[in-house]
């Protein structure tokens, strides 16, 4: 049920479906309150790590071009390689990312 009302909202919105993650935000915000602040800021205005980009640039460029960020998920670069996602614990990570404002 849930997910047919994923498909008419982007169906309604004239989205792509994959724009739509299917995930918990509250486990999403634990999952990178614990595991991704340590190099990602969690604010446009703050910086955690000069190379890591801040979690709201993530959250808009996630708005833009969700399968990349899916994917860079589940094939993290070198400095995440100790970092192994789940396809749900990346399913929240996305449904956090899309709560952030990107402004």
């Amino acid at each position: 049920m849930k997910f047919q009302r994923v498909i008419l909202a982007a169906l309604f919105l004239n989205l792509p479906v994959a724009a739509w993650a299917i995930g918990d935000p509250k486990a999403g915000q634990e999952l990178v309150m614990n595991s991704c602040t340590t190099c990602h800021a969690s604010a446009a205005s703050s910086a955690a790590s000069d190379a890591a980009p801040s979690l709201s640039y993530i959250a808009r460029d996630q708005k833009h071009n969700p399968d990349w960020i899916h994917a860079w998920l589940l094939q993290p670069h070198r400095a995440m390689s100790g970092i192994m996602l789940s396809r749900q614990q990346i399913d929240d990570v996305m449904a956090y990312l899309g709560t952030l404002p990107t402004g």
